[in-house]
């Protein structure tokens, strides 16, 4: 049955950008993210700072978004609907990449739909950024080769094989960590609800949509558990509880649910390794000195940091760039979203080196006129390597939709060079780019950018929210 999917696309205006597929974390919406799209669409220096057309879901049962049927596998299921979400868009080839911490959040969906689609669906995905992977140190099962690194790096202990001076001072760290008592109340496991919120998760729902007070109390503990240095503002968390609340809590308890359930045990096939990013938090930052007073009131503490080698992840992945940060993540896509911009471009430029399909389409070459029409019909040679054909007058206003460089072929040259433009209707859009077309080729003027040849009628400049129905199952 179609399952309708809410999510947020967002087109840069530079040519050089590329798709890409930010899922939020758990449990955020994507209007929660909206923030973020400036970082990624509009950078301050394109030439420099990749730019992205930013797709930003709402994970099916959160937000807006239909909830999944009882029978379909969470994490398979909804990777097929964002990968025909991203082909109904006509984004053939895109990068994808969580959100939030994935080795500290409660459920890692956002991490887990990334690594499959980069895995299940390599030929249109073709490079995964991950932030905090769950990742663990390689055994001789996963790889002979990694496991020997691992294992001299550990004997060692010196920075070689992959691994750098800040990943064994990192793992001591986390070593220290564990045999010290903490001085706060652990965070509970699956936020202290037992398997009521494991297997019974319409106990809790009904809870909560009967009472918003109790679901705000649910965003507290759950942010306290992620361990933000600074505190939301007010109107922050309750706009967050309204995202849920509104449409009801229920789709956001079964999908928690169905995350901690599901296993996704399919395995990464051996010919292929996917490309991805990897960026991860050294857990340098002292802790908040709030800890002592969780520790009296009995309040749950945020969860301890577990660092992970990012070279662990060879087992697995191929992986092209790697982004160690100090402190630890947070709330990430609120305190530091530099972080995320930052290593989805570091992944990027890794594989734009790697991977023609990726790459932005090249824009035709401009060949030099042999002459131009000037006042009085004379003709005389010309000196630049192409010429703008524009309205003028009135005709300038319509023209303003569709703009683009003309080169006729050599029999319609005289002809074409003395049409003023391109006129058209609506006089309400704003001016597009321009662009060489190369002789003898037809002219065909640039379209907007607010959708694609499949997507462009889903969405829009002003209104960049939409909503998509898409089949699950048969």
């Amino acid at each position: 049955m179609p399952c309708r999917i809410h999510f947020i696309h967002a087109r840069s205006p530079h040519l050089t950008a590329i798709p890409l597929l930010l899922i939020p974390p758990f449990p955020f919406t994507n209007l929660s993210l909206a923030h973020l799209i400036p970082l990624f669409t509009e950078p301050n220096d394109a030439s420099t700072a990749q730019p992205f057309h930013l797709v930003i879901p709402s994970l099916p049962g959160m937000g807006f978004s239909d909830g999944l049927s009882n029978g379909a596998q969470l994490v398979p299921t909804v990777a097929d609907m964002l990968e025909v979400l991203m082909k109904r868009l006509d984004y053939r080839h895109y990068l994808v990449s969580n959100s939030g911490p994935a080795v500290d959040a409660l459920p890692s969906v956002d991490w887990k739909i990334a690594s499959h689609l980069a895995t299940h669906y390599a030929d249109s995905c073709l490079g995964s950024h991950f932030v905090s992977p769950p990742l663990h140190a390689p055994t001789s099962r996963d790889s002979w080769v990694e496991w020997a690194k691992w294992t001299a790096v550990s004997v060692l202990q010196a920075p070689m094989l992959g691994y750098s001076r800040q990943d064994i001072e990192a793992l001591r760290k986390d070593r220290q960590r564990q045999r010290w008592p903490s001085n706060h109340s652990p965070a509970p496991a699956m936020l202290g609800f037992g398997s009521d919120g494991e297997y019974e998760p319409n106990t809790l729902a009904y809870a909560l949509c009967d009472s918003p007070l109790g679901l705000i109390l649910f965003f507290v503990m759950a942010l306290r558990i992620i361990g933000p240095e600074k505190d939301l503002a007010p109107e922050e968390l309750i706009k967050l509880t309204e995202l849920t609340w509104l449409p009801g809590p229920e789709g956001m308890m079964r999908l928690w649910a169905r995350c901690a359930s599901d296993s996704d045990d399919s395995k990464i096939r051996p010919t292929h390794r996917p490309r991805v990013g990897i960026t991860v938090f050294l857990g340098d930052a002292e802790r908040s000195k709030g800890d002592a007073t969780e520790a009296t009131v009995g309040l749950p503490g945020r969860a301890a940091h577990r660092y992970a080698c990012p070279a662990w992840a060879n087992s697995a992945y191929n992986v092209v760039a790697t982004t160690r940060m100090s402190g630890n993540p947070g709330l990430l896509v609120w305190e530091r979203p530099d972080v995320i911009v930052s290593g989805v471009r570091a992944l990027a430029k890794a594989v734009l080196r790697l991977e023609p399909r990726l790459r932005p389409p090249q824009e035709p070459g401009a060949a030099l006129l042999e002459q131009v029409v000037v006042e009085g019909g004379h003709s005389a040679p010309a000196e630049i390597s192409g010429t703008t054909i524009q309205a003028t007058g009135d005709d300038a206003v319509g023209a303003r939709s569709e703009s683009y460089v003309a080169f006729p072929k050599p029999d319609e040259r005289e002809e074409e060079l003395q049409e003023s433009g391109n006129p058209h209707d609506d006089d309400a859009s704003p001016q597009r780019a321009t662009r060489p077309v190369t002789p003898g080729k037809e002219v065909s003027p640039v379209r907007s950018h607010s959708g694609s040849s499949k997507g462009g009628r889903e969405s829009s400049e002003g209104s960049p929210n939409t909503v998509i129905a898409i089949q699950v199952g048969v």
